[in-house]
């Protein structure tokens, strides 16, 4: 019977998980494998922290890049996180070593991805990082391998439980951001800073990750264009639920070479709009298999520690293969486009003072951009506050939308930032 021993470094929640799993089923991983899965050593910050696992047995490294200088570890677990630091020269001094890689890190992935497959296939080892996007979702197997025949043209997902959680409550509940966000700490759904979340940041790593797969290109994680869901109010998830539609944080990555990370209004009926909660979701069309729907958890120990794991046991039986599905060398630049250039309609907020002219003024520089408006919806009075004047827009061109968008928020009429959502009537247009 021949043996794997593992070396893991991290041992937060998902790390625990790995481990307990991995000494909890070892006969599993044996029947499965054919091998013997041995955990030999961890690294993590505190020694004494009781993790809820028994690690007797399992060596304990201060250091985590020890884990890639020992003579008796064949695969290292990086759940450390970050894209630079220990984490970055662990998996570094692994793979330098001659030892196959497994991490669930979408940062040290998406910019520094291409160097640390380069990096294995020189050393003749596996670099597997499915844990890195959407979770417990075999999003990138399934383009790495179930789709490998296919020519993919766009790919389109719900990439952070966090977002899409916060914005199905405030459809729900019909509250604003900020008391959901206080909740979802609360519930130990958003970090205590969930800027990486709700900035966006978190699903753009993973957007440029998958688009590097789906396209055959390099990493760019600088040319996904990113808006997150700060400025989404219940006033606009109640109008567009009046228009007929439902907003999401979306991914969305065109082989024309669209990368964005923005909220947009999706039909109320469309397959994506009914992903709800904590739930990730990535659809790919392709030609000639059309369009698949993937979805399922995509965070938290169960769904990670599960990508994790699937990722060593192909390691075991010789299974997967280059990280990106090609040689590095063979990758081609990124296809980046600063602005989608498709005409397409836009939903438009506005918080105005409630009275005669301001109409006129906003439509008139909608005018200057060559923008038309489609409809108009304006509830309620106000001769103190600001009220919500919500547009819909004609198709239009993006950098147009946002050329105007500038001129309005610097008008002194208007209360704030002007708001404008693409509305995708259509997500499946291939």
């Amino acid at each position: 019977m021949s043996h794997l021993s593992l070396g893991l470094a991290g041992l937060g929640v998902v790390g625990a998980k790995t481990a307990e799993l991995l000494m909890s089923q070892a006969d599993i991983w044996q029947q499965k494998t054919g091998k013997k899965l041995t955990l030999t050593a961890v690294s993590a910050r505190d020694r004494t922290k009781d993790r809820g696992i028994d690690l007797t047995g399992v060596d304990f490294e201060e250091d985590p890049v020890a884990l890639a200088h020992r003579g008796d570890i064949d695969v290292v677990i990086e759940l450390i996180g970050g894209s630079e630091g220990p984490a970055r020269a662990l998996v570094e001094a692994a793979l330098a070593s001659g030892k196959h890689v497994v991490t669930a890190n979408k940062a040290l992935i998406a910019h520094h991805g291409q160097e640390l497959a380069k990096l294995a296939e020189q050393h003749g080892v596996q670099l597997f990082f499915e844990a890195a996007v959407a979770g417990g979702i075999p999003a990138l197997k399934v383009l790495r391998e179930g789709l490998a025949a296919n020519h993919i043209s766009r790919v389109t997902g719900i990439l952070n439980g966090t977002c899409n959680y916060i914005l199905t409550e405030m459809t729900q509940t019909g509250r604003d951001f900020g008391d959901v966000l206080a909740e979802a700490q609360a519930k130990g759904f958003a970090e205590a800073d969930p800027s990486f979340d709700v900035d966006g940041v978190d699903a753009a790593h993973k957007l440029a990750i998958l688009a590097a797969l789906a396209y055959g290109e390099q990493i760019d994680f600088s040319s996904v264009n990113i808006s997150g869901i700060r400025s989404i109010t219940g006033t606009d998830i109640a109008y567009a639920g009046e228009l007929g539609y439902v907003i999401k944080l979306l991914g969305i990555a065109e082989r024309s070479g669209i990368r964005s990370v923005q909220p947009c209004l999706i039909a109320h009926n469309d397959q994506l709009a009914k992903i709800d909660g904590a739930l990730n979701a990535v659809a790919f069309e392709a030609e000639p298999v059309q369009t698949v729907l993937t979805t399922g958890p995509g965070a938290g120990a169960g769904p990670t520690s599960s990508a994790v794991l699937a990722d060593v046991l192909d390691i075991a039986t010789g299974r997967g293969g280059l990280p990106f599905g090609r040689f590095v060398d063979t990758l081609g630049p990124s296809a980046h486009v600063p602005h989608d250039p498709e005409e397409r309609r836009y939903y438009l907020r506005a918080m105005v003072p409630d009275r005669a002219g301001i109409l006129s003024a906003i439509t008139s520089i909608l005018k200057d951009k060559d923008i038309s408006v489609e409809s108009m919806l304006q509830r309620g009075q106000s001769e103190d506050a600001p009220v919500a004047l919500v547009m819909t827009l004609h198709p239009a061109r993006a950098d147009a939308v946002l050329a105007a968008c500038d001129v309005l928020t610097a008008s002194d009429f208007i209360n704030g930032s002007v708001l404008a959502l693409p509305i995708l009537d259509r997500i499946e247009r291939h």
